[in-house]
């Protein structure tokens, strides 16, 4: 697998991946006491180890699921590492969620609303934050098994 090397590519293919470790953010430089809160502000704030490599090494945790390590040099110099996991729950759970997920999001972008918005607002829901935007949006009829 190729990974890009510029922090531009990096930083969208790690948009597609979360913490694997819910604790490893606010993550702190041991060096220089620099505070990174979230995954998105350690790659934005910090640098490849080396410029003709993205730093990204894929491994395998002890139950054979693929995660990555990501290795990067704080502006301080020291170098800093956290690992990443595939965000997909690939249970079956975590199917019929992104089934249900997909028919709001149609439905949604059906009824007009824009692409975006709809995305958005049904990850807001789906963190347990409140949507007013949805809060005026008759639901879907549910179909009958």
């Amino acid at each position: 697998m190729s990974i890009p090397h510029g922090i531009e590519n990096l930083a969208g293919f790690l948009s597609g991946l979360r913490e694997l470790a819910e604790s490893s953010f606010p993550k702190k430089c041991p060096t220089c006491g620099r505070v990174f809160e979230t995954a998105a502000e350690f790659v934005a704030q910090t640098q490849p180890v080396r410029a003709s490599h993205s730093g990204v090494k894929a491994a395998q945790d002890d139950n054979g699921v693929a995660l990555l390590e990501i290795y990067r040099n704080c502006p301080c110099g020291s170098t800093l590492m956290d690992f990443f996991s595939e965000r997909r729950d690939v249970s079956e759970k975590g199917l019929m969620r992104r089934q249900r997920f997909g028919e709001l999001y149609d439905y949604l972008v059906a009824s007009g609303m824009g692409k975006a918005l709809a995305r958005a607002e049904l990850l807001k829901v789906m963190r347990g934050e409140p949507s007013e935007v949805l809060k005026k949006i008759a639901p879907p009829a549910r179909q009958s098994a």
